[in-house]
């Protein structure tokens, strides 16, 4: 199973089952927030959506299509970050992520997302990574410059996200 210390506050974790509790938890503590920027939060409400989520996951892991991983924070697990897409073909992985809300700003997405792009470069020869945030959200814009990733483009009425389209500006980052 694949498992990574980023530092000693950060851990990555493949995805299973017995995160599924945890998740729902997540989930009902940050619905607000996570939905402001998210749209699955809405229809992801109980552990058998999550354990359904997670099996998927596991299987797309298994077919080298994606990784889905729990980001830990001393020892609690607050989120997850991935590789959404992982396409060999063109060599080019899709990151996502979210947390909860009360550990925001403390680096915790900066430096997981650096150590996924290590990783996407170094250990599965890919050539570019890619974001896609909600153009308004500010934070994750943020965090897309901070990697040193260029504003590629937008793209305009991208996402209904919960009754509210939004575009969506993409970033990417190539191997140097």
């Amino acid at each position: 199973m694949f498992s990574t210390i980023i530092d000693e506050e950060i851990k990555l974790t493949l995805v299973q089952e017995s995160f599924a509790k945890i998740y729902t938890t997540l989930i009902k503590e940050n619905s607000t927030y996570l939905e402001k920027w998210l749209v699955w939060p809405a229809h992801c409400k109980n552990e058998k959506d999550f354990i359904s989520y997670i099996r998927k996951s596991l299987h797309d892991y298994a077919d080298g299509k994606s990784m889905v991983c729990g980001i830990w924070f001393n020892g609690e697990l607050v989120g997850n970050a991935s590789f959404n897409t992982i396409n060999h073909e063109l060599k080019k992985v899709e990151i996502g992520y979210w947390i909860k809300e009360s550990v925001q700003g403390n680096g915790i997405i900066n430096r997981v997302c650096k150590k996924l792009i290590e990783i996407a470069f170094s250990e599965l020869s890919m050539n570019k990574i890619e974001i896609s945030v909600a153009s308004d959200n500010m934070a994750s814009r943020a965090v897309c410059k901070r990697l040193g990733m260029k504003l590629e483009g937008i793209i305009s009425n991208a996402e209904n996200l919960n009754g509210r389209i939004v575009d969506h500006s993409i970033y990417g980052l190539h191997r140097t």
